[in-house]
């Protein structure tokens, strides 16, 4: 799978843990974070990762920052991404399978490197499912579209 990741100053140890972990597991990562800054902000940084998933540029992406919070609701603004921060395996397997959402962002002090790994498996590892998710998902995009600035 080919994979985007970034990081804010608060998460690059999470973030060169997992490039790891996920290049040791085969897949193909491109690391979109810039020089470590400790006045970085997290909408600069993850505003050019979800526009190269809302492209098609990477299949899912990964965002790692102190909470995930914040970047999770900065990538939403992204037409065409799905992003959300997760904290267990099952969050992580549910919001594929219900939502597809396609940027999982990781907080680096809220869990540690393990736990992070093995949500990341979970991520990963899910598909979509189902019809009655299928139109929930289609209830998004409708809002999604509806929300576009025309100009």
């Amino acid at each position: 799978m080919r994979i985007g990741v970034a990081a804010d100053h608060a998460g690059i140890s999470l973030k060169d843990v997992l490039i790891r972990h996920l290049r040791d597991a085969g897949h193909q990562v491109d690391d979109l974070t810039p020089a470590p800054d400790p006045e970085d902000d997290y909408p600069l940084i993850v505003e050019p990762l979800a526009r190269a998933v809302a492209a098609g540029r990477f299949e899912r992406a990964l965002f790692c920052c102190g909470s995930g919070i914040g970047p999770a609701v900065a990538a939403n603004k992204i037409v065409g991404v799905r992003a959300t921060v997760v904290t267990d395996e099952w969050s992580a397997r549910d919001a594929v399978q219900h939502v597809d959402v396609n940027l999982l962002a990781l907080g680096q002090r809220v869990i540690g490197p393990e736990l992070a790994k093995s949500i990341v498996d979970a991520y990963l590892g899910a598909h979509v499912h189902g019809e009655r998710h299928a139109r929930r998902r289609d209830q998004i995009a409708a809002l999604e579209k509806k929300s576009e600035v025309r100009t």
